[in-house]
């Protein structure tokens, strides 16, 4: 399917939108070296054409380009819905393999990835009959209480658990039941305290045990730039290694989502996500745009 979004007489980029979970990501392939995927040109490009009633509509926009080191294939760069730098994400990283596997410029199997939060090594499988891959991702070693509570987040979180993780990009990660949580006003209270520190803000992962299934966590997030996501890969990371620490997962964990189960498996403190990533369509976006929506 390819939609086109605008009349040819205007300027356009082509992006093509996927979706990993329902975490929804538009990819800009750059192929010829005409671009790069630094320019800041793409923070407003990431806030217009992921606006959701005037663009094209997504969580992200993932910018790929071929690397120039003989170590590594291809370089990320992640803008948020905002505009702003994100370092990483595991929904986001399986998408944009499987947008360069299409583009041609990626084949199935091993495929090193360069991103802010360092090299991340992915296997890629070939796309199946509805567009779907699946897609194991190296996440790297996750680190566990990697920065403070601030006490008015101990003082909201009411008693309830919660510790930090990196996962290259930081998160907070609660025990509660996800549905016993009020997530549009929880998650950006608790996002606040961060946003005026060098993270620039938190992802912020509730957490419980499954009451049906063992080895199975429920999650719900709250995204850094973003908001409420109907999935998180480095969030899923960060909750699975958590849940290990406080005896209510192992180290193989299913981690349900309201769009969907991924799973983490653990090899000492290395991590590795598995989960699909689907193509949704291509699409001409008008570029510039006469007015770009303010958020």
């Amino acid at each position: 399917m390819t939609a086109v979004c605008s009349p040819p007489s205007v300027p356009t980029v082509r992006l093509s939108k996927y979706h990993g979970l329902g975490n929804d990501f538009l990819v800009m392939v750059v192929a010829d070296g005409a671009d790069t995927p630094n320019d800041d040109a793409h923070a407003v490009l990431a806030i217009a054409a992921c606006d959701r009633h005037r663009g094209i509509g997504a969580d992200g926009l993932l910018l790929c380009a071929p690397s120039s080191d003989p170590d590594t294939d291809l370089v990320m760069r992640l803008r948020n819905a905002d505009g702003s730098l994100a370092e990483m994400s595991g929904n986001g990283i399986r998408c944009f393999v499987h947008a360069a596997l299409d583009a041609g410029i990626a084949s199935p199997g091993e495929v090193r990835v360069e991103t802010d939060a360092g090299r991340r090594i992915v296997v890629v499988g070939a796309p199946d009959a509805a567009g779907v891959v699946q897609v194991e991702v190296g996440m790297g070693v996750v680190v566990l209480d990697a920065v403070p509570i601030p006490v008015a987040v101990r003082s909201a979180l009411n008693g309830r658990r919660a510790t930090t993780v990196t996962v290259g990009n930081p998160h907070i990660v609660i025990e509660a039941s996800p549905a016993s949580i009020d997530l549009p006003s929880f998650g950006p209270l608790v996002e606040h305290w961060y946003l005026g520190t060098e993270l620039r803000g938190i992802n912020v992962e509730v957490i419980a045990p499954s009451a049906a299934d063992p080895d199975t966590i429920d999650m719900a997030v709250w995204e850094r730039g973003v908001g409420i996501t109907q999935a998180c890969g480095t969030g899923a990371v960060a909750s699975a290694a958590v849940a290990r620490v406080w005896g209510i997962a192992s180290a193989r964990t299913v981690v349900r989502q309201p769009g969907g189960d991924a799973t983490v498996v653990f090899d000492g403190p290395h991590a590795t996500l598995i989960g699909p990533s689907q193509f949704v369509c291509a699409a001409d976006f008008a570029w510039p745009p006469a007015v770009v929506a303010r958020r």
